[in-house]
């Protein structure tokens, strides 16, 4: 087992200061990885789901730690579980930062693809080595959709469901030049390929927050990546607070923002 400060290989990158902890050396050229923090009994489920269909023997696991303080991520329990590296971040940002932690993490170990699937048990694990056949079929950018043929969205809340159907998928579509049916889930897969072509340049700080997410999906397409969605779960626990880390007003107001950005200003390098 391996510890400490992370340094990253490429001083040029825009990533947070991190801090890794190796439980075992690579396995695997693809790497799955799970942005996370604070998510508690969710984080196991998810966990527990994915050791039960063996994809921690398939795949390294990488999970990418916001700065949880909520004891779900133990390190005995990584372990056992057969979790590859914890890299927590020590430094500033939300989700585009775990982000570039996890990738820029990844690339320094020369993984060649990135599965990112949500910590909060939203997603079927299932779906797994369907987006890394995308990726060995040579796909640069694979988005899981609830929306198309084969796709399930269970107990999805009525705001969100319009939402994406009839505002975010359709804007993001027609930025990107091509038609997406789910552009919220962070359930999707990108070649390393992907990730180190000049003309794209995920590693900058401005990716803070959802930025990349939208970015990625519409600058992979605009300059002509090879992508693919396919059908996913996405789902919903009944008769519970909704699992998201986006507050109702605020938060989607954010959101919006960012999509409102993404779709007219831009972040091209």
């Amino acid at each position: 087992m391996r510890r400490g400060k992370y340094y990253f290989k490429n001083s040029d990158w825009q990533v947070p200061e991190s801090e890794y902890i190796e439980f075992t050396d690579k396995r695997s050229d693809i790497c799955v990885c799970i942005p996370v923090i604070n998510e508690g009994k969710r984080i196991r489920d998810i966990l527990e789901r994915m050791k039960r269909i063996n994809i921690m023997d398939k795949y390294d696991v990488i999970i990418a730690d916001g700065g949880s303080v909520d004891g779900s991520l133990n390190e005995d329990y990584l372990r056992r579980m057969g979790i590859r590296t914890l890299l927590i971040k020590t430094g500033p940002g939300k989700l585009g930062a775990q982000m570039r932690m996890a990738m820029a993490y990844g690339i320094d170990e020369k993984y060649k693809g990135f599965v990112f699937i949500d910590g909060n048990n939203k997603d079927d694990p299932e779906a797994i080595p369907r987006f890394v056949a995308r990726l060995e079929e040579g796909y640069d950018f694979v988005q899981g959709s609830r929306y198309m043929l084969g796709g399930r969205g269970i107990n999805t809340p009525l705001l969100r469901h319009y939402g994406i159907k009839y505002l975010h998928a359709p804007l993001i579509s027609m930025a990107a030049g091509r038609r997406f049916t789910d552009t919220t889930s962070g359930f999707r897969a990108y070649s390393a390929r992907l990730l180190l072509d000049t003309r794209v340049q995920p590693f900058r700080d401005i990716f803070w927050s959802y930025e990349l997410l939208f970015y990625l999906a519409i600058r992979a397409s605009r300059l002509g990546m090879l992508i693919t969605e396919i059908p996913t779960v996405r789902a919903y626990p009944a008769g519970e607070k909704v699992p998201t880390k986006i507050s109702p007003f605020w938060g989607s107001l954010a959101l919006l923002k960012i999509l409102l950005k993404s779709v007219f200003i831009g972040y091209n390098p």
